[in-house]
C-alpha cells in the first residue's frame, strides 16, 4: 500500500501519481505519459476538424499539464482535469482553424478524403479483409462524428470512445449531470441517424430494388 494520500476528488491511484508529479519525483511524468498519451491523442484526433493537428495539440496539452500540475488542487480527479485541458485546447485549435480558414480567399474544401486512424487502433492479428472492413467502418464513424455539433461530439466521444463515466464527463466539462445525459442521448441518436443515412446512400439503386 502506498503512503501517498489521495486528495479531494482524486482516487488513491490518482493521488499517488499526483503527489509524485507535483513533487517532481523522477519518472513520474514518464509514467503519466504512459497512462495518458495514447488516449488523449485519440480523443483529440476525433475532436479536431483536421486530424493531422492532433499531435501538436496533444503536445500542448501535456506541456500545460507539466507547467500547471503544481496549481492543481484535486477538486476533481487527475483524469477529468487532463481531459478538461484537452477539450479546452482542442476547442481553441478548432476556433483558430475556423478563423484561419475564413481568411483564406481560395475557399479551402473540407477534407473528406482518406481519414487515417492512429496506428494504435490497428490489430495486426486481423486478416487483410477484416482490417479493411474495420477501417472502412472507422472512417465512416470518424467522418460522421466530425459533422456533428461540437457539444454533442465531445460527450459521445468521452462516453463511448474514452469510456468516462457520466459523472466524470460532467466534471470534465463543468456541466450538470442531467445536461450530460441529454447530450449523450441526442448525440447517439444523431450519430445513429447520420450513419444510417450514409450507409443507405452507398447502396446501389439496383441492390435496393432487389431487397424490396
Amino acid at each position: 500500500m502506498s503512503n501517498f494520500p489521495a486528495t479531494n476528488g482524486a482516487s488513491r491511484d490518482d493521488g499517488d501519481l499526483l503527489y509524485r508529479l507535483q513533487h517532481r519525483h523522477p519518472g513520474a511524468f514518464e509514467e503519466f505519459l504512459e497512462l495518458y498519451q495514447q488516449p488523449i491523442h485519440g480523443f483529440i484526433y476525433r475532436l479536431l476538424d483536421d486530424p493531422s493537428e492532433a499531435p501538436d495539440v496533444a503536445q500542448e496539452v501535456f506541456i500545460k499539464v507539466f507547467l500547471k500540475i503544481g496549481e492543481f488542487r484535486a477538486d476533481s480527479s487527475l483524469k477529468t482535469w487532463v481531459y478538461r485541458i484537452a477539450v479546452h485546447e482542442a476547442s481553441n485549435r478548432r476556433r483558430w482553424f475556423a478563423r484561419h480558414r475564413r481568411r483564406e480567399s481560395c475557399a479551402l474544401q473540407d477534407d473528406d478524403s482518406e481519414i487515417r486512424l492512429g496506428r494504435y487502433l490497428t490489430d495486426d492479428a486481423e486478416s487483410p479483409f477484416d482490417a479493411t472492413y474495420r477501417q472502412e467502418q472507422r472512417d465512416l464513424v470518424e467522418k460522421t462524428l466530425r459533422q456533428m455539433d461540437e457539444r454533442l461530439r465531445v460527450v459521445v466521444i468521452l462516453r463511448d470512445v474514452e469510456g468516462l463515466s457520466y459523472n466524470e464527463i460532467a466534471e470534465t466539462l463543468n456541466v450538470s449531470l442531467g445536461t450530460i445525459k441529454s447530450r449523450i442521448m441526442r448525440g447517439r441518436e444523431m450519430l445513429r441517424s447520420r450513419l444510417q443515412q450514409q450507409v443507405t446512400a452507398t447502396i446501389p439503386a439496383d441492390a435496393a430494388l432487389q431487397t424490396e
